[in-house]
């Protein structure tokens, strides 16, 4: 029987995950952000922009390292 995915609601699962990833998202998000101010800066970047360029790409790393040592501790704690 086939199944229509797309209209299927998120499990519980895809809502734990979700809520797992939301700080790296919302850091994604800014990151996104600071790298359209920054090329849609008229008359080019100032250092304003690039400070907030790199406080993003910090933020996002800094997030993605915090998910995956929750995740390493999640492994740690099933074992």
């Amino acid at each position: 029987m086939y199944r229509n995915f797309m209209s299927d609601e998120p499990t519980p699962a895809h809502l734990a995950a979700i809520e797992r990833e939301q700080r790296l998202l919302q850091a994604e998000i800014a990151l996104v952000d600071a790298e359209i101010r920054f090329l849609s800066a008229e008359a080019g970047p100032t250092q304003l922009d690039w400070r907030r360029l790199r406080r993003a790409q910090n933020r996002v790393l800094r997030e993605m390292v915090n998910l995956i040592e929750r995740y390493l501790n999640s492994i740690d704690e099933v074992s």
